[in-house]
């Protein structure tokens, strides 16, 4: 025989379900509809042809230039990763979207009523705060994958804007490039390439003399590394040496880093008579072809963003 207080609790506790049931069927709508609206875009296949044809630009240019132009590699390497990420989230919003799709498959086949609202009707006092707990959790679970969707379509379109952005970057910069045409010509011809010397570490004439000036000027350095063997760039060629500021890896003390200020001055200073092609130094590029210090990418560690060395190139 049910008692008014145990009628009251019975009310109550469903009334408690119910409310948990609206909230959850309240958060299935707005997946539904996030579904609806956040429909995933791949990377427009113009931009992607686009970065084909400029790296096409950027061989031509560097055969004519007598070797990597750094600053448009760089771009580049930016360009394509804006777009691979551009794909990356493309892949993530599908994903999310796949699992809107199943549980909206899901409430049709239950008449609207969503599985896991199923697991939770049970008509047992006893149990039915217990779940209506959990219905809120299941709810409050769809409400963070709404929020996920939001904020992977918002994501997926600051990275389109950005590899369009690079793009366009790159296009400037190699605009500028090609104005120097006839300045970068007739310093190819006042500095011929070289040939690495035998017995002196596979480097050119050229960058050993830029190597023992620089030495005699700021030295003693930490070390300084030259040739490297197997190197794609200047470094395997005989044609770089890196300057180094500290070692292991470490960022240089201030009285380190403003030596390295005052070397990559005396080298922009000295390039033309030197015959130096570009300076790297605090993520930074100054290339003699394009004169000018120019931002690059953060490519990760000290070293790789060159603040513990000074890099010099030469032609």
């Amino acid at each position: 025989m049910e008692t008014p207080d145990s009628t009251r609790g019975k009310r109550t506790a469903r009334g408690g379900f119910r409310r948990a049931t609206m909230a959850l069927t309240t958060a299935a709508g707005a997946f539904l509809l996030a579904s609806a609206t956040a429909q995933p875009v791949a990377a427009d296949p113009d931009n992607i042809k686009k970065v084909a044809e400029l790296t096409k630009e950027i061989k031509s240019l560097e055969k004519e230039y007598g070797g990597n132009l750094e600053q448009l590699r760089d771009t580049r390497k930016e360009a394509k990763k804006a777009l691979e990420k551009v794909e990356l989230l493309r892949r993530d919003l599908i994903g999310a979207r796949a699992l809107v799709a199943q549980l909206a498959a899901s409430q049709y086949m239950t008449n609207g009523i969503e599985p896991t609202v199923q697991i939770v009707a049970s008509d047992d006092p006893g149990s039915v705060l217990s779940n209506a707990s959990l219905a809120r959790h299941l709810s409050q679970t769809h409400s963070a994958k709404v929020q996920q969707i939001a904020s992977l379509v918002a994501q997926q379109d600051k990275a389109r804007q950005e590899a369009e952005a690079k793009i366009k970057a790159l296009e400037k910069d190699i605009a500028e490039i090609a104005k120097e045409r006839d300045r970068v010509q007739l310093l190819l011809k006042k500095y011929k390439p070289e040939s690495p010397m035998v017995g002196s570490g596979g480097m050119t004439p050229r960058m050993i003399k830029v190597r023992d000036e620089i030495e005699a000027e700021y030295g003693p350095f930490p070390v300084i590394g030259c040739t490297r063997p197997g190197d794609p760039l200047d470094h395997g060629s005989g044609r770089a040496c890196d300057f180094m500021e500290s070692t292991a890896g470490a960022m240089p003390s201030s009285a380190r880093l403003a030596h390295g200020d005052a070397v990559s001055d005396y080298a922009i200073r000295n390039a033309s008579r030197l015959g130096i092609k570009y300076i790297i130094w605090k993520q930074r590029i100054y290339d003699l072809r394009s004169p000018g210090w120019k931002m690059m990418s953060d490519r990760g560690s000290i070293t790789q963003n060159h603040f513990d060395h000074v890099h010099i190139s030469v032609f």
